[in-house]
């Protein structure tokens, strides 16, 4: 589906009474797994064992695929870090799949990293000409390799991890496991989410407060943006909140509410559901239409779609059926066939529609190469009129950090008027979400909207030198 590509998730556990993690971080990761479907890992560690012997897995493809129950049954160990991955930067291949372990001359490093760095060329070229020799073409492993170089002049790991930071410039949520702790961090910005949970006496960091409702955590926190909590026996939970930035500075994705972020989860307090629903009030609110049936594309768009039903008084009903077994694996048809693509994953209800006028919500357009044909299936089942809402403001800017929207060329609102966009997808009306709406839906956190109006929080790079690592 034409829509912006998600990021990655990241799980790890450190159970301080000594059990094993690992069927843990596995179910934890599998709440996760809408945030990447291209590999998966697992490392573990045994902080009552040999120090710095860490056992991992990971492969190419989906967590049921690539785990069984006998592979999991042998990552024993009381402390670990897992990752589902898509990739916005470095190419998919099984190199490239996380957990990344490290082995250096204080022990053992295991990193999990959701984001992208606008500077990862710079510093892998800068550690290349050192003698760095990578095994990647991931911006992950720079970071790792910054942590490991800045252990050897500091006194923990934490500070390691403090200093690496100093060097790198983008958006990053990371996990890290040492041989006696866990360790999470968040860029200055907040870009990605990070939580804190708590089962029994194990602690849990993870991408999504989902993912600890999944395994029975309870929900402590969230990591603050620009803070690193480090996980002990010793100490618990420890906090280092020396980068964090003022509140007006902070810039989350905003995509995680309108889309990336399941709609069970809460990112920094502020419900992904009820951003949804008010997404779709606002909608309503701001580009009124009479028709006689609101309806979603699934799965992003439904909650958008009932708040529009809500403000609206227009009733909410189901237009499509998803076929929730077309996945990653997905052969796609030729491009002269490419339609069919889009009637393998949905299919219209026709006595739904049929001889109505339909409002229908999606989350974004960006290339436009499927809500032409969307709109063409309401239309070929019968649908009167297809009014088209979409909880977003339109996509103009390429983004750096960890959102796979592409160069600017690409994007369909790119030099076109929203009458124009309408006219391609074949419409009878089309509106987005208005930008200043967007905090709003963000219960007022800062936010970044560079993909929207081309302001980042940071100075971006000079060129689009997102996958120009890749080897």
């Amino acid at each position: 589906m034409d829509r912006p590509k998600e990021e990655c998730g990241v799980f790890g556990m450190y159970d301080l009474d000594g059990g094993d993690v690992a069927a843990t971080i596995y179910y934890g990761l599998f709440a996760l797994q809408h945030r990447g479907q291209e590999s998966c890992g697992i490392a573990v560690s045994d902080t009552g064992g040999p120090k710095g012997r860490v056992l991992s897995r990971k492969e190419m493809g989906l967590l049921n695929e690539v785990f069984t129950p006998e592979a999991l049954e042998k990552l024993k160990g009381d402390i670990g870090v897992g990752h589902v991955r898509y990739s916005t930067a470095g190419s998919s291949t099984r190199e490239n799949a996380q957990p990344l372990v490290l082995n250096y001359v204080k022990g053992t490093l295991g990193l999990a990293h959701n984001g992208n760095l606008i500077n990862a060329p710079m510093l892998r070229h800068e550690l290349e000409y050192t003698g760095a020799i990578f095994q990647t073409t991931i911006d992950s492993e720079v970071i790792a390799y910054h942590i490991a170089r800045e252990r050897l002049n500091c006194g923990s790991v934490e500070q390691a991890v403090g200093r690496a930071m100093k060097k790198i410039k983008g958006a990053y949520s990371l996990i890290v496991m040492s041989p006696r702790k866990l360790i999470g961090a968040r860029d200055p910005f907040g870009f990605r989410p990070l939580c804190i949970g708590k089962r029994e006496n194990a602690y849990i960091l993870a991408s999504e407060t989902c993912a600890l409702d999944t395994v029975g955590a309870e929900y402590v926190r969230d990591v603050l943006p620009g803070e690193i909590v480090t996980i002990s026996p010793e100490k618990g939970i420890e906090s280092d909140t020396s980068m964090c930035l003022p509140k007006e500075k902070q810039a989350r994705c905003v995509f995680e509410y309108i889309y990336f972020s399941r709609p069970d989860s809460y990112f920094d307090g502020v419900s992904v559901y009820n951003s949804r629903i008010l997404a779709g009030r606002y909608l309503a609110m701001d580009s009124p239409v009479e028709a006689d049936l609101v309806v979603g594309v699934p799965e992003s768009g439904n909650c958008a779609a009932l708040g529009y039903s809500l403000q609206s008084g227009i009733p909410c009903g189901q237009a499509f059926v998803k076929n929730t077994y077309v996945g990653r694996t997905f052969i796609k048809p030729k491009q002269k066939n490419r339609e069919s693509s889009v009637k393998v994953k949905l299919n219209v209800l026709r006595e739904a529609v049929a001889g109505k006028r339909i409002i229908m919500i999606d989350d974004s357009i960006v290339r436009g190469t499927t809500s032409d044909r969307i709109v063409h299936m309401l239309r070929e089942a019968g649908a009167k009129e297809v009014h088209m809402r979409v909880s977003s403001p339109p996509f103009l800017w390429p983004c750096y950090f960890g959102t796979d929207v592409p160069a600017r060329e690409q994007l369909i609102a790119y030099r076109r008027s929203v009458e124009e966009i309408c006219k391609i997808i074949g419409a009878d009306s089309l509106a987005y979400l208005r930008e200043e709406r967007l905090e709003e839906i963000a219960g007022g956190l800062g936010i970044c909207k560079g993909c929207f109006n081309g302001k980042y929080p940071m100075e971006p790079p000079g060129e689009d030198i997102r996958g120009s690592y890749e080897r």
